[in-house]
């Protein structure tokens, strides 16, 4: 083989090389909540498989929007996780510092709608204002196949972007 034709072969192989490096990489992302939910499926209404805490480290399988699927913990199979409640940055787990102030994965969507507990106590603290009609409406609880079928009646996609 002539010299021009071991270097293209040199090279061909070091490519090679790298593409298989990097496609053997594992993404690992961690936890930025004080309790994130596992879904089965890339929904908000997905069954809840298991709940992560602040710094669980996961290992990502695949990403589907702002969803992405991950592999659990110990090797109990895979679930969904939002995007919103995961980092790439590795998290220092500090006793008493970080762990304090995580946030529930519920926390993080009522601060995304500009609702959060300091909000909240501004609007308890209005005597003027009646919530009765709030509380009632919060106990209301429908099984998850009905709000399915609501979604699918409707052509809602359920939280999947």
């Amino acid at each position: 083989m002539s010299t021009p034709g071991k270097r293209s072969l040199v090279i061909v192989l070091l490519l090679a090389v790298a593409a298989v490096s990097a496609y053997s990489q594992t993404k690992t992302m961690s936890v930025t909540v004080r309790q994130a939910p596992v879904r089965a499926t890339p929904t908000f209404l997905g069954k809840i498989l298991t709940d992560l805490a602040y710094g669980d480290q996961v290992e990502v399988v695949e990403t589907q929007g702002a969803w992405v699927k991950i592999k659990l913990p110990g090797g109990q199979g895979t679930g969904w996780m939002h995007s919103s409640e995961l980092t790439q940055q590795q998290l220092a787990l500090k006793a008493g510092s970080n762990v304090k102030q995580g946030a529930s994965g519920s926390e993080v969507a009522l601060a995304g709608k500009g609702f959060n507990k300091q909000v909240e106590d501004k609007y308890a603290s209005e005597k003027h204002l009646d919530y009765s009609k709030v509380d009632e409406m919060e106990k209301i609880a429908y099984p998850p196949a009905r709000l399915i079928q609501f979604l699918e009646a409707g052509d809602l996609h359920g939280g999947q972007n």
